[in-house]
């Protein structure tokens, strides 16, 4: 069986799923059908990345390449009438290999393209299929099954070719004007390679947790037009408890011209077992961004105030803090950095859809002395290192066609350089990204 067929197949499958639901909602005549949606995401996935040193790839000579089309098929119902609706989720995703460059996406590390076999060479294809039962009552949603969470201390991950995912049950409310809140409590993840559902938890720098769970709780309060405020804690059983605030303000001095400053702050503890060992870390960024016009400068400061690394779920997006950004997200022990960006959008300049960015960030002071022995990084003579530096420059260009039969179809590509010292990689490394989605309910 091709690979489109497989995908075609599982697509169906799951469509099939639930139809006998969608045929009681339609004889009621209520809002199931009506409130349906089915979207499909091409997403052409291409990245390659070069480390100097020559170490982390399979060739041996520092260099990984893999291009990949990724086919992403969501279904949402709506929910049937009434103070209390319900309704189904449901999604279907391929992945297929299209080059690896003899190999070079091979064995298993940060690059996660593609997924592995036991020989650690790229497969040619794989899937994921799963869903979530969901009801509504009044202003609250709930979930149960597989989700897509967005918040500061729990985010899926988007990053590679297909959404990383998590299982388990979540909720939303927006009974209050300006106020969301949410929660969940998750017992599985998925990451963006693999088939599987039901993976164990693995943080980012501490590798696989053996947690039983993971709960979050927090809300997000727009105060005022200007005034943004948003307040969460989580905990990921037995390993951390983590607390996160922030808060954003715009300030227009004119027509064309605005300031916006924002503040993010965690604080990661450790908790029950301690299976990534003890810690206590505060860690906290800066930002002021002026707009005039089409242009946008902005420079974030961040530090972090603890004797460990600040970790976050792999692959995922939970790290809200403004020096994270494509490869180095300058959280190690001790590490204070700056960062300065220079945003461009040129539809102000006839070019709409057009945008381009580039940024530059350093860090420096980081410092292993104290770090628990799950974080701990030492040099080739067993001491801990100290006084480590890095910096890293972006640079990307995204155009979305905003007319015709390809509407909305976009392309983007990313560059990051980033040099240090001996406790992170030097490397170059390119994405280039083209999206298009179609609208089929």
């Amino acid at each position: 069986m091709t690979p489109l067929k497989r995908f075609s197949f599982a697509l169906c499958s799951t469509l099939a799923g639930i139809t006998p639901l969608a045929a009681v909602a339609e004889e009621q005549k209520e809002g199931f059908v009506e409130g349906s949606t089915l979207t499909i995401l091409n997403r052409n996935f291409y990245m390659n990345r070069d480390h100097r040193n020559g170490e982390s790839s399979p060739t041996g000579n520092g260099y990984s390449e893999a291009w990949a089309q990724g086919i992403i098929g969501r279904f949402q119902s709506g929910f049937t009438q009434g103070t209390f609706g319900v309704g189904v989720d449901a999604f279907a995703m391929m992945g297929i290999k299209l080059d690896t460059g003899d190999g070079r996406n091979g064995g298993r590390s940060a690059f996660d393209v593609l997924p592995v076999d036991g020989q650690g060479n790229a497969r040619d294809e794989y899937t994921k299929v799963g869903g979530a039962l969901k009801a509504r009552a009044f202003d609250t949603v709930v979930h149960v099954g597989d989700v897509f969470p967005v918040t500061p201390v729990v985010a899926y991950g988007d990053a590679r070719l297909l959404p990383e995912s998590f299982r388990g049950v979540t909720a939303l409310n927006t009974s209050i004007s300006g106020l969301t809140l949410q929660g969940g409590r998750l017992h599985s993840m998925s990451q963006p390679v693999s088939s599987n559902m039901r993976d164990g938890f693995v943080a980012f720098y501490g590798g696989a947790v053996d947690s039983p769970w993971l709960a979050y709780f927090g809300g997000d309060y727009e105060a005022t037009d200007r005034l943004s405020l948003s307040l969460y804690t989580s905990r990921l059983k037995d390993a951390w408890d983590q607390k996160y605030g922030s808060a954003s303000y715009v300030l227009p001095i004119t027509n064309d011209l605005s300031l916006t400053s924002s503040l993010n702050y965690y604080n990661a503890t450790d908790e029950g077992k301690r299976l990534l060992g003890e810690f206590d870390n505060d860690i906290w960024s800066a930002k002021l961004a002026l707009q005039y016009g089409a242009h946008t400068v902005s420079l974030s400061h961040q530090r972090n105030q603890g004797d460990d690394d600040f970790d976050y779920l792999r692959q995922s997006d939970s790290i809200y803090l403004a020096n994270s950004i494509q490869y180095s997200d300058f959280n190690s022990p001790n590490e204070r950095s700056w960062m300065v960006t220079y945003n461009l959008n040129m539809a102000t300049y006839g070019v709409p859809g057009l945008t381009f960015m580039t940024r530059y960030g350093k860090g420096t002071d980081a410092d292993y002395s104290n770090a628990n022995s799950t974080y701990m990084r030492r040099d080739a003579q067993g001491n801990p290192l100290t006084d480590q530096k890095r910096w890293e420059r972006n640079i990307e260009a995204k155009y979305i066609v905003q007319t015709g039969t390809m509407k909305d179809l976009s392309v983007r590509v990313r560059q990051a350089t980033t040099r240090a010292t001996a406790f992170e990689s030097d490397l170059d490394e390119v994405r280039v990204i083209v999206e298009y989605p179609l609208s089929v309910l």
